[in-house]
């Protein structure tokens, strides 16, 4: 079965696009997308300073570009992963009566790093934290998938 994951963050141009080039780097078997919670960037790129920290690492961002979650991406995909706790209010806020797709915080995935979520780079600076972070849930959501 080939599992459909949405990653979001408030922008779509650090965090989740992030996610989303590490998951699939990693767990390529895997559809992925990535979203905001704002529309603030719709059509724009990653950050430039995240794509930078993210080539670094091996992981190609370039593609990527930001769109704003919406109530139907609770239809499109099998699990909804949000990187703090305001995502994750703003993506229920949304949810269709009756959907049940579940809605995770990355940082579930990586319980060893103590981290409650993956504090927001554009405005920490910390790229290559955010990335440890992110790269250390995404080894976990690939283990719990193929659980």
């Amino acid at each position: 079965m080939t599992h459909r994951i949405l990653f979001v963050c408030l922008g779509n141009i650090c965090r989740s696009p992030a996610a989303e080039g590490v998951f699939r780097a990693r767990v390529p078997d895997c559809q992925t997308d990535s979203a905001g919670t704002s529309g603030w960037h719709i059509g724009e790129p990653p950050y430039g300073p995240m794509q930078a920290a993210a080539r670094a690492r091996g992981i190609d961002l370039s593609d990527l570009r930001a769109r704003q979650f919406e109530a139907e991406d609770f239809n499109r995909f099998d699990l909804i992963v949000g990187m703090d706790a305001e995502n994750i209010k703003n993506i229920e806020a949304l949810r269709p009566a009756g959907n049940d797709t579940p809605v995770r915080m990355l940082t579930d995935f990586a319980p060893q790093t103590g981290a409650d979520h993956v504090p927001d780079p554009y405005y920490t600076r910390d790229f290559d934290g955010a990335l440890d972070l992110i790269e250390a849930a995404v080894a976990g959501l690939g283990a719990y998938l193929r659980a």
